[in-house]
Parts: structure tokens; sequence; C-alpha cells
């Protein structure tokens, strides 16, 4: 049997095709074929825009895709949810879409948006939010630099951000978010039905999981004689409890944990103090839980 995925083509195409590799898939792409090779007989990639994932997942024309959350709500897709990947093209965290004027606009308030023009890509979320709102503005679709339409084009934009800078280096004031979204994998209906399917593709989601884990990961292993075992184990935070080996020499254990990436400066001196010795940092392709 055959699983057709989806992966994203464009700004999220990079970070895709890396989180794929470490989950331990090897994907080749063309520059001239839409149609990427993958070192698994039994799957078939396709890079299609993610603005049109959720559309032809939901008619079946691939079985899986990769997406974000926005564009599933944004096409009123009827697909299953499998789970979140929460990664970005600039980093693990979702992408916010914002409403937001020019700085020198007069506009101060969602109130202040009536009889006004917004340009952005999601008309319909935009459409939603302004009626439940009870704004009465006007919502045209924009092809993209939509940032750089206010205010000589558009009123206002509900734009994409990151990170925000693209907001600031354009000058926009936000006056609210609409929705946060993260990646999803998201499954037609039918092919969810498909024992071998939908295990494939939760075997697929749980290696893709694992590696985006491991983003964020270290794990570290070190030496310690006995007597200095407590005092180690109490300056370490681990994962779960730390393995814990004897080694050949009497009196000395192994001790190996995984820890948050973001901590492991500071707690190598720490462990150093505590006693460790031999430390030894490594990084991780997949982490499961």
């Amino acid at each position: 049997m055959m699983l057709k995925i989806g992966l994203p083509k464009g700004s999220l195409q990079e970070s895709t095709l890396n989180m794929f590799k470490k989950a331990g898939y090897s994907i080749n792409v063309s520059s001239r074929s839409y149609k990427p090779t993958i070192d698994d007989t039994n799957i078939e990639c396709l890079l299609i825009r993610a603005q049109e994932i959720p559309r032809y997942v939901e008619k079946g024309i691939i079985d899986i895709g990769l997406t974000g959350m926005d564009w599933v709500i944004e096409n009123n897709a009827d697909v299953v949810n499998v789970g979140k990947l929460i990664y970005a093209k600039q980093g693990l965290r979702p992408v916010r879409w914002v409403l937001a004027v020019s700085e020198s606009s007069k506009i101060k308030t969602l109130d202040d948006l009536n009889g006004k023009r917004i340009a952005t890509e999601v008309v319909n979320i935009t459409k939603k939010y302004l009626s439940d709102k009870g704004i009465d503005a006007s919502v045209e679709f924009s092809w993209g630099a939509t940032e750089v339409k206010v205010p000589e084009l558009v009123d206002a934009i509900v734009d994409l951000t990151e990170t925000g800078s693209s907001i600031k280096a354009n000058n926009l004031r936000v006056l609210d978010t609409l929705i946060e979204s993260t990646t999803v994998l998201i499954s037609n209906k039918e092919s969810w039905k498909s024992s071998w399917k939908r295990k494939k593709t939760e075997d697929l989601f749980m290696l893709l999981k694992g590696a985006l884990a491991a983003e964020s990961m270290v794990g570290v292993k070190m030496n310690v004689q006995k007597a200095n075992l407590e005092e180690v184990i109490s300056v370490l935070p681990a994962l779960r409890k730390p393995t814990i080996s004897n080694l050949s020499s009497d009196g000395w254990v192994a001790v190996e944990t995984i820890v948050d990436e973001k901590i492991i400066r500071d707690l190598i001196p720490k462990l150093k103090s505590a006693g460790a010795e031999g430390i030894i940092e490594y990084s991780l392709n997949k982490v499961i839980y």
C-alpha cells in the first residue's frame, strides 16, 4: 500500500525536511519537481502550498498533510487532526495572525475599523473575527506583501507574524491577535479508517514529534563516585529518573540523562562542583515519550 503525504512548499519547507531527517527519513527535492523522493517505499511525497493542503486532504487526493491549523480553519476543512507539531520557519513556537495598522493611523480601537478596508490572506478567519466583534468592515484578499499595503492601499491588515520583527520593520501597530496557529498533521477521514494507513500515520507522527522534542533537549552523561552520587542527582533535572550503572572501578557509577538545552551551560559547572567527572554533552535525534 501507499501513503500519500503533502509537505508544505515555501517558508516551512526547509524546517520540515530537517525534521523528517531527524525522524529518520531522507527526502530529496528536485528543483524541477513537486514530487520529492523519500527512502520509504510505502510513502509518496508531494510538495504543496500549506494553504492548499487541507483542501487536498479533505478530498482524498492525498492521505495526510502537514499544514497550519490556521489553513484548516480558513478552508473549513473536514479532516482528522492527528496532532500538533509545534515548529515554524524560525523556531519551535506558534505563529500569530494579527490585526495591524500603520503607526501613524488614526485607528486606535476595533470600533474605528467600521467602514474601513482590510487586506489579508485569511479572508474567512478575518470575516468571522469581525462579525464576532460586531465590526462592519470590507475584507479583501491579499496576494502577498500584505504588510506594505497600509496605509496607502488599505486601512488595516491581518498578517502572519512569528517574531514580530516584520511588524516593527514596517512601522505597524498591532490592535489584536485573531488566532494563534501551529503546524498540524491532518488526515483524510477515509484514509484514517484504513488500519494500515492509520498505523503508518501514527508511527510517522510519533517519530516526527520525537524529532521536534529532541530539538530542545541534549543528553548528558558523567562518571560519579558513589559518595557524591546523591549530591549530583540533587542538581540534575532529569526528564525521567537518570540511568545509573556501575563502572569497572569500585566505588564509581556512570550517570546519564536528558535535560533542556537551555540549562546545560549552567548545569555542567554545578555537576562538576558536585563531584561529577568526565562529563559529556551530546545532541539527540529523537526523544520519544
